[in-house]
């Protein structure tokens, strides 16, 4: 039973990792579009 465990902490963790940062993309991505801006000026200018 703790061998399945182990088997879905190791597996499950790296994808729900990986989700959570793909829907953080998609969210930086629309907030990118609605202020009309790319993300390489908005490093170069944070303060606009």
């Amino acid at each position: 039973m703790t061998l399945y465990l182990w088997y879905f902490i190791v597996l499950g963790g790296p994808v729900l990792l990986g989700a959570i940062i793909a829907f953080d993309m998609m969210k930086r991505r629309q907030s990118a579009k609605l202020n009309n801006r790319p993300q390489a000026m908005k490093k170069l200018c944070p303060a606009e």
